[in-house]
């Protein structure tokens, strides 16, 4: 039997960690970056009234792990709005942030 769905996308951690070991400043990076990218949707920015624009892009997603602010970048924003993809790589490449690609975790299968 052949799979033939896409792999899931990769995804890749910006840390809040130099690569010098320094705690990157200011402390509310992660959610600026994000926020940044909140217009990057699936279907794109059609939605419309109010709360159209709160929450964070599922491609880009401020989060914590361990004591490390991180911003998890989904590989699918490359796909969908490549200048975006150059635009978060090349902020943690300029800031000297360490990135990291993620260890996923395939879905269970389904049931029925």
């Amino acid at each position: 039997m052949t799979n033939n769905s896409k792999p899931k996308p990769r995804e890749v951690f910006i840390q809040g960690i130099t690569r010098d070991g320094r705690t990157f400043r200011p402390s509310d990076w992660a959610e600026r970056l994000a926020g940044a990218m909140s217009c990057f949707r699936p279907g794109g920015n059609t939605r419309s009234g109010i709360g159209s624009a709160i929450g964070y892009s599922p491609y880009c997603i401020p989060t914590v792990i361990g004591s490390t602010k991180c911003v998890v970048v989904s590989e699918a924003l490359k796909d969908l709005e490549p200048m975006a993809w150059d635009f978060v790589m090349n902020f943690a490449r300029d800031n000297d942030l360490q990135v990291m690609e993620a260890c996923l975790i395939p879905d269970p299968p389904k049931k029925g």
